[in-house]
């Protein structure tokens, strides 16, 4: 698998792999209605770089980082990772996030945080555990699920 900054030319691939999960309004805080713009003006925010994972020249998932908060926050940064649905459970998320890690490391990032972390996506949650990060923070009924109702997301944490 080759992970490297996506092109202009990844675009339609990119929104195949967001579309599905954006839409679903079961995980990410975006729009599901909001369609290809709405799409990628959640997924490239004010300075996010977007990557993408390959495998035989099929792009197989999506990623971004950017700083997490401006001026004296900036030195933390937050990531986002998709994958098809042909590539969950393949390790595709898992090498996401060690290049992130990596890349945040070589940007001079000094920790990693995930805002909003729906707590009904138990496998997004084991993953994250298992490369380190830490629950800092719980918040009540913050995520408007689509089946579940309210559901808590957590705030996750890890040093880099």
């Amino acid at each position: 698998m080759n992970i490297r900054p996506a092109t202009p030319d990844d675009d339609d691939a990119i929104w195949a792999i967001l579309r599905p999960v954006i839409e679903a309004g079961d995980t990410f805080a975006a729009d599901p209605r909001g369609g290809r713009e709405g799409a990628f003006a959640y997924w490239r925010p004010a300075g996010a770089v977007n990557f993408v994972a390959e495998s035989e020249g099929r792009v197989l998932g999506t990623s971004y980082l950017r700083p997490n908060q401006k001026g004296g926050g900036a030195h933390v940064c937050n990531a986002g990772y998709c994958t098809t649905a042909a590539a969950r459970g393949k390790g595709v998320a898992r090498a996401l996030l060690a290049h992130s890690l990596d890349e945040a490391r070589r940007q001079g990032y000094r920790a990693m945080q995930f805002n909003l972390v729906v707590a009904t996506n138990t496998r997004a949650i084991a993953i994250w555990e298992g490369a380190g990060f830490a629950t800092v923070g719980r918040l009540p009924g913050a995520f408007l699920h689509p089946r579940e109702g309210y559901v808590d997301a957590l705030v996750m944490y890890r040093d880099l």
